[in-house]
């Protein structure tokens, strides 16, 4: 009888253990490493007031592109592109989001599969990757990767919609 109740503690244990890890796994695992010669941040965010949310509007309404590449983000408007907050968005665009299909579908899985609202900083990176997409989609031409890009647009937009959602 004692060998029964330390089995089934110990299959317990490795379910609970299971699921605590699946549930802190990243949305965005690179937020979490510093790369050299980047602006040095550990989980770096751009918006943390209401000017950083307006900040942004006003970037992406600029015309803000995100591409793929190293140094991806460009903004035309060269007095907005100076600000030093903009150097945290660039570290966001650069190195944490997905750029890669294959990434942006392992996201959209993950996000699908999620119980609980975003937290702040993966709902902004969310966002973000979802305007790096929607970009991404309207430079492609082969109709088998639009239809692939346009299926990931649709994911990230169902995801923030569905975190929009009151609960």
């Amino acid at each position: 009888m004692t060998q029964w109740w330390a089995l089934l503690i110990v299959v317990y244990l490795s379910v609970y253990l299971a699921a605590t890890q699946h549930r802190r796994k990243a949305l965005y695992p690179s937020a979490h490493r510093i790369k050299r010669g980047t602006y040095s941040l550990i989980n770096p965010t751009f918006q943390r007031s209401v000017e950083d949310v307006n900040l942004l509007f006003e970037i992406l309404l600029a015309g803000m592109q995100i591409q793929g590449g190293e140094h991806s983000m460009l903004i035309p408007d060269e007095e907005l592109a100076s600000l030093k907050s903009v150097d945290k968005l660039m570290v966001i665009c650069d190195d944490v989001l997905p750029k890669r299909l294959s990434d942006i579908r392992r996201l959209t899985a993950e996000l699908y599969q999620r119980r609980q609202p975003l937290s702040w900083q993966d709902f902004e990176r969310t966002v973000l990757t979802l305007v790096y997409s929607t970009q991404t989609l309207a430079r492609v031409s082969n109709p088998q990767q639009r239809g692939a890009w346009t299926d990931a647009v649709i994911q990230l937009f169902r995801a923030v919609q569905k975190d929009l959602r009151p609960s």
